[in-house]
């Protein structure tokens, strides 16, 4: 606005007026001093009008041009804008401050840097497409092993952060994918340097069939994680675990037969201690075994050779083994009181090894058998066992008491005369216990052949026999013992008037001398028994313990008191049933029965 209240368009349309009215009156002076006619003055008048008009109409023309220009200006660069905003998925402000201009050239001053901004914002959203697809086509070139692209075409349609987060996204997945292939790589060389270093293979070589890389890396070489590199190395995992498990087997039973060769020849632990550590491998499982080299063909080689070696010297040596694997069973045998199989007897096995008939390695798995049997038998019999032996220490305890009760000096002061008593003292209770020992070990040994539908015998002879005839004969002891005892009571007076001068009856004196047969009146005055033999029928029996019943016998043990350190051994006597045994036994002492 300017002074007077007229607008800036009022006052250049007063200037332009004034101007030409100036211009018209001083062209009219112009021409009445020329004397110009009035027609021509019209003429000239009419003239400058339509110049007038024309230039008007060239200017709104080059107006009208240039806004229609400007129109497609604004709509090129809306339409940029548009598609950029688009292509980014964003929005802009543009549309809200186009509602506060009016002009072409403010819309396309407010457009112009919008426009700028977001062709920048596109190129740096091209960009970080165009890295994410790079790595993405990378990835996926090293896990299919196929060529990589290096002209990525970016869509420029879809640059929005939402498909930018969809190529991260991929690209996060491939990258963990990658990261697991590697480990997957990482575990499957180890395993294979593990298994090579186990069977002694080349771990390089092996590697470098599935894929070069896998030999060694460098900053030109990437370690390969393609399927088909995975594939290649856990078949090779596999295969190297077959060839452990085969190589494991072989290794086993060459090494089993190395050890049963080494029992046999008595190895010395010289030649063991070279194969130390390879034996390890009996006890470990096949997938534990990572001691480097121990499945090695050389490893195996030796053993084999070390087989061959002790097979050959086993040949020639074979008889001595024979005979000391038979000494080894007689020993077993004689431990559990058994009779040994008489078809491998040292003369039959000697004469058989001599004739060449039997292979002797037959012989020696024979008598082993025959080992492991008589070893299992020993186990069964061993309850029994026991007792028989707690039953012979109460004997030996009894023989000893009764030796210690005879010894006229037991109560002197000597040296070591209170340990004797202690003795007696703890023998007294043991011997007090053997019937119910010996009655217990007659159920126990019943109860034994009941379940084993068998005779028990100890050293050839039914221990039901044997445990059968003790205890008749104890109790025919006790029983003389009694009769001792009742005859002392009934001839006691008559012995004391013998002393003091009086004198029996020549009747009395000669019924007593023919019943006290066998007796004799000791230091003390009592009656003792006569030491001579006695036999089966005598008054008092002898007391028959196992080995006191080895003497009646023949090929028995013969030192009674001996056998209190040694082991009982009864020689082979002929198998016979309970009854005949028992027959045999008791028919031998018709006499016994009538001393009860």
């Amino acid at each position: 606005m300017v002074a007077g209240g007229v607008d800036e368009k009022s006052l250049i349309s007063f200037i332009m007026e004034n101007s030409c009215g100036v211009l018209l009156r001083e062209l009219q002076n112009i021409w009445a001093e020329i004397g110009e006619s009035k027609p021509d003055q019209d003429k000239i008048l009419l003239e400058i009008e339509n110049e007038c008009l024309q230039l008007y109409q060239r200017k709104v023309d080059e107006a009208t041009c240039s806004k229609a220009r400007l129109y497609q200006l604004v709509a090129a660069k809306e339409a940029e804008l548009a598609a950029l905003m688009a292509s980014l998925g964003e929005q802009t402000p543009y549309s809200q401050a186009e509602k506060r201009v009016s002009s072409l050239k403010e819309k396309l001053a407010a457009i112009t840097p919008l426009l700028e901004d977001l062709k920048v914002r596109k190129e740096e959203r091209i960009k970080q497409f165009v890295d994410v697809q790079l790595k993405i086509e990378k990835i996926t070139a090293e896990i299919t092993e196929n060529g990589r692209n290096s002209n990525v075409a970016c869509e420029e349609q879809d640059l929005s952060t939402r498909k930018l987060n969809e190529y991260q996204t991929q690209l996060h997945t491939l990258q963990k994918e990658k990261s697991d292939r590697l480990q997957k790589v990482l575990d499957y060389t180890n395993e294979v340097h593990s298994l090579c270093g186990v069977l002694g293979l080349e771990f390089r070589k092996i590697v470098a069939e599935v894929h070069p890389s896998l030999r060694e890396t460098s900053s030109e070489e990437y370690t390969n994680i393609s399927t088909k590199t995975l594939n290649g190395l856990f078949q090779a995992v596999i295969k190297l675990k077959e060839e452990r498990k085969t190589r494991t087997y072989k290794l086993r039973e060459t090494l089993k037969s190395l050890l049963e060769l080494w029992k046999l020849m008595d190895s010395s632990e010289n030649e063991k201690h070279h194969f130390g550590k390879v034996t390890c491998i009996l006890d470990s499982p096949y997938g534990e075994i990572t001691e480097p080299g121990l499945l090695s063909l050389d490893i195996i080689k030796q053993i084999e050779t070390e087989v061959e070696r002790l097979t050959e010297l086993k040949a020639s040596r074979m008889k001595d083994l024979v005979l000391k694997r038979r000494l080894e069973l007689e020993e077993v045998c004689r431990r559990a009181h058994i009779e040994p199989d008489m078809s491998t007897a040292p003369e039959k096995t000697t004469a058989l090894i001599d004739s060449g008939l039997v292979d002797p390695t037959e012989l020696v798995a024979n008598i082993e058998a025959q080992i492991m049997k008589a070893r299992e038998e020993s186990v069964g019999r061993k309850e029994i066992i026991d007792r028989i032996n707690r039953w012979l220490f109460a004997c030996e305890e009894e023989n000893w008491l009764e030796e210690y009760s005879q010894d006229e000096n037991r109560y002197s002061a000597g040296k070591g005369a209170h340990l004797n008593l202690k003795r007696a003292e703890k023998a007294r209770v043991i011997v007090n216990k053997i019937p119910a020992i010996v009655d217990n070990l007659i159920l126990k040994t019943f109860a034994w052949e009941d379940q084993k539908n068998m005779p028990f015998l100890y050293d050839g002879v039914r221990l039901i026999s044997i445990l059968e005839e003790y205890r008749l004969t104890r109790k025919q002891k006790e029983a003389a013992k009694r009769q001792y005892k009742d005859r002392k009571k009934l001839y006691g007076p008559l012995e004391k008037e013998s002393v003091y001068g009086s004198k029996p009856s020549s009747r009395r004196s000669n019924s007593l001398n023919s019943e006290m047969t066998g007796y004799h009146m000791d230091v003390n005055g009592f009656m003792t028994q006569t030491p001579r033999k006695l036999t089966v029928g005598c008054a008092t029996p002898k007391l028959l313990s196992p080995r006191s019943y080895s003497s009646r016998r023949n090929r028995y043990f013969r030192d009674i008191r001996r056998l209190s350190s040694t082991h009982l051994n009864f020689v082979n006597l002929p198998r016979e049933d309970t009854s005949s045994s028992f027959a045999s036994i008791s028919g031998s002492e018709p006499e016994s029965s009538s001393l009860g």
